[in-house]
């Protein structure tokens, strides 16, 4: 008995590979493709990139607005496919970043206020 893709009796159109490597690992994966002249031919598959993640700790959000390529098409990539214009873009994600600079405000806040405390408790004394 036969396979019920293919009827019994006819021959499937065999394609080989054209580079050396002949296992079906992750860097030789092909695609079988018919060409414009009737032919069965291999076109062989590239490996899929991944979008770079966030530089923050704990935070492995990837980072959006970047194009997800292999390591050497980056330096194919233009300026604006790599990078989003923010402080820290292409770095840390906008959450991260947002975190960052209320932090870094309320930071200063507090130093504001413990100057004016510290002021104030200078002055109270000299009036007694």
């Amino acid at each position: 008995q036969g396979c019920a893709a293919v009827p019994r009796g006819i021959m499937v159109q065999r394609v080989t590979y054209r580079r050396r490597k002949s296992f079906h690992t992750k860097s030789n994966i092909v695609r079988k493709v018919r060409t414009p002249g009737g032919k069965l031919v291999v076109q062989y598959v590239g490996k899929r990139g991944k979008r770079p993640t966030c530089g923050e700790y704990g935070c492995d959000r990837p980072l959006s607005g970047i194009k997800a390529v292999r390591p050497k098409e980056l330096s194919r990539l233009s300026k604006r496919q790599k990078t989003v214009t923010r402080p820290y873009g292409g770095a840390k994600c906008g959450k991260c970043v947002r975190t960052r600079i209320v932090r870094a405000f309320l930071i200063e806040e507090q130093k504001i206020v413990k100057k004016v405390l510290k002021a104030q408790a200078n002055a109270k004394p000299e009036k007694q």
